[in-house]
């Protein structure tokens, strides 16, 4: 074993190891001593190492494995990361269950038939896998986990900055995804019985010292139930500087949500980030001196000194009867999770109109089709232009990893992006635009005044930011169509 103080030091992103290497070297035996298996020549064992030096680890790998070792330096973050990589996340837990070598696929479906799936969703070694995963996704700062089954494998992926990345899993772990999936359950009080129709729940964990609130969502499909989990952070702090709005927008934002009545209007696709600009808005104003009512579908965060409701469509408590309920509660301002229908959208207003600050959410594609959504729905224009204060759209972007600047680093994990911002269009209502809107005027004239008057589109504020060096021309394209 040549060990010595020059023994080389690699980067194990740079090579290339061999399935046939990894299936001579267990999972569970790399993760014990924190090592990876690189080649094999004849008797000798070329395999990554943190400390190289340490001569009673090499005899017992040496011993045990039956090869010749030759040591080579490497990060334990980098060993690390190779496992995660080659063998599977959890790969050694999985191995607690089965035996890589000795497969008996008959037996594996047999004990993980649906009468044995409940005793199994208690194994400790799913038990200790379903941690695992949220861990990870965790400390990888993805925001969904997506568990996915097929009839001969299942598929884990992370989102992480609105992209969804495969994460390396043992094949074997495709014999217990029914009881992934009752573990969840079991985690998220749901009813681990019913496999035919959606639910959904809630799991609160705690990693790192950080407490995290889990939004689960079941839907059955043709080869198991597919699981999406939200990773929310409780302590969340929401802040309108940090929005990335630009100087001009942050300053109209401020004047906008000092208005005592009126409504503001966030539009954008699901996954856009309007959820965060709402509760940054009330959290700025939120003080002992206002009332302030939510309702929601679901309660995302939870904000403290705000009074939040959660939608019950099944027994009748739906955004318009909780608008209702709301008045009744002397409230100064209101949030509504989406304006989806003509009841919710007329109560709405009517709610403006009579004193109160109230914000919403639209799902169109710019700020202009906000006015096209609610005259689709049967919203008369004089109550829109007498109502409405602004209609703000945005997309969420991927900024530029600032370790490497796009080149793609460790920190970033070589995709050159960490971290997301958001790019905004603000249409506020002035008296202009109000006439049109009147007028009846199409989407497409009245966002070319409002241009006239001073609005920046999605596009042009994503261009600012690819300027400044924040983002790229590639991800403004992703999120942003033509002006």
């Amino acid at each position: 074993m040549p060990a010595s103080e020059s023994t080389l030091s690699i980067r194990l992103k740079n090579f290339k190891i061999n399935q046939d290497i990894l299936k001579k070297i267990p999972a569970k035996f790399a993760c014990h001593y924190k090592i990876m298996p690189i080649k094999i020549e004849e008797d000798k064992l070329t395999l990554a190492i943190e400390d190289p030096l340490n001569l009673n680890a090499l005899e017992e790998i040496s011993l045990f494995l039956g090869f010749k070792i030759e040591p080579a330096r490497a990060s334990l973050a980098d060993i690390s990361e190779a496992i995660k990589e080659y063998y599977g996340l959890g790969a050694e837990t999985i191995e607690d269950i089965i035996s890589e070598e000795d497969i008996d696929k008959d037996l594996l479906k047999q004990k993980s038939g649906m009468e044995n799936i409940d005793d199994l969703a208690q194994d400790a070694s799913i038990v200790k896998f379903v941690n695992q995963m949220l861990s990870q996704a965790v400390n990888d700062n993805a925001t969904d986990v997506h568990i996915e089954p097929y009839e001969d494998e299942v598929r884990i992926r992370y989102r992480m900055d609105g992209i969804l990345y495969d994460v390396p899993i043992p094949r074997n772990i495709a014999y217990f995804k029914a009881a992934m999936v009752s573990r969840i359950k079991i985690m998220a009080n749901l009813d681990i019985a019913e496999r035919r129709l959606p639910q959904d729940g809630r799991i609160k964990i705690k990693v790192s010292g950080q407490e995290m609130d889990l939004r689960v969502s079941i839907l059955p499909t043709q080869f198991g139930e597919s699981v999406d989990i939200r990773i929310l952070i409780s302590s969340m702090l929401y802040s309108l500087e940090n929005l990335g709005l630009s100087p001009c927008d942050l300053q109209d934002l401020e004047k906008l949500i000092k208005k005592p009545h009126g409504i503001i209007f966030v539009t954008g696709p699901t996954g856009s980030g309007k959820t965060t600009t709402l509760y940054a808005c009330l959290s700025k104003i939120n003080n002992k001196d206002r009332k302030i009512i939510t309702i929601e579908d679901p309660i995302e965060y939870q904000l403290k000194g705000v009074t939040q409701m959660q939608v019950h469509p099944k027994i009748g408590f739906d955004f318009a009867a909780g608008l209702r309920s709301m008045l009744r509660h002397d409230p100064d301002i209101m949030m509504l999770g989406e304006v989806r229908d003509f009841e919710t959208a007329e109560i709405t207003i009517r709610v403006a109109l009579t004193g109160h600050l109230v914000f919403s959410t639209l799902h169109t594609n710019d700020a202009s089709g906000g006015i096209a959504r609610l005259l689709d729905i049967g919203i008369e224009p004089y109550l829109i232009a007498s109502s409405v204060e602004c209609f703000i759209a945005q997309r969420l972007v991927r900024v530029v990893c600032v370790d490497c600047r796009g080149k793609g680093c460790e920190s970033c994990k070589f995709t050159g992006y960490k971290g997301r911002t958001a790019i905004y269009e603000f249409l506020i209502m002035k008296d202009e635009i109000r006439e049109m809107i009147l007028r009846r005027l199409p989407s497409g004239q009245i966002k070319n005044k409002a241009l006239e008057l001073g609005m920046r589109t999605l596009r042009m504020d994503g261009m600012e930011k690819i300027k400044k060096g924040m983002t790229t021309i590639s991800e403004v394209d992703r999120v942003a169509q033509e002006d």
